[in-house]
């Protein structure tokens, strides 16, 4: 398997945390977004939408994180990242979308360029919308969390595909120096993940095109 991703991606982090879980090897492949390494021709060869992760596996080329960790998890059923019941699956995939779906497409890398290259929007004017809608995100989130039972991770007592996207949002809220007071059990999550081996092989400070 070849993975082509960015060490500062949250996507690509996502699907780094599910390939340690799984204890899948891998060839990381740094694709540097920052600098539009994705843009360019060698890339958009392989990559229909020109972003990351792509995942090159058994001849064929897989796009999309969430896509991408559901594959891997059909594939290698174990450990599972997703609950054996109908109910179960529904709830972790309501919070891994609260996170994929809401908070990640308006605060991703291309927006926060086009806020300031596009629409002239200053530095703190652009942190500050980072701030509100990964905070008001991370609310809605824990909101969640309170109306399901007490456990360590996200969903039960092992990491589920929620956890696979919480860890990577909580990194770049840090970043982005997001108030995460008073998200007790969302940040409980995010501390049990990362007391295991698999989360912190996959961290941005792990990864080999790692940088400042």
């Amino acid at each position: 398997m070849k993975l082509h991703n960015y060490f500062r991606s949250s996507a690509s982090f996502r699907v780094r945390i599910a390939l340690e879980l799984k204890g899948l090897r891998y060839e990381y492949i740094p694709v540097h977004i920052a600098r539009g390494d994705h843009k360019k021709e060698a890339y958009a060869a392989l990559s229909a939408d020109t972003l990351v992760p792509l995942l090159e596996v058994d001849g064929e080329k897989l796009s999309q994180s969430m896509a991408i960790i559901e594959y891997l998890d059909e594939k290698h059923p174990a450990p599972a990242l997703l609950p054996a019941d109908a109910l179960g699956r529904a709830r972790v995939r309501a919070l891994a979308q609260s996170i994929a779906c809401e908070i990640h497409p308006i605060n991703n890398l291309r927006v926060l360029k086009y806020l300031t290259r596009e629409l002239k929007v200053d530095e703190e004017a652009k942190n500050a919308w980072y701030r509100h809608w990964c905070r008001e995100g991370l609310e809605a989130f824990e909101r969640q969390l309170d109306r399901l039972p007490a456990s360590t991770y996200c969903y039960g007592e092992t990491p589920t595909l929620a956890d696979c996207c919480l860890v990577p949002q909580i990194f770049n809220a840090k970043r982005f120096n997001v108030n995460l007071e008073g998200l007790n059990r969302t940040m409980a999550a995010f501390d049990a993940c990362m007391a295991l081996p698999a989360f912190q092989k996959a961290q941005p400070s792990a990864c080999p095109d790692n940088e400042p």
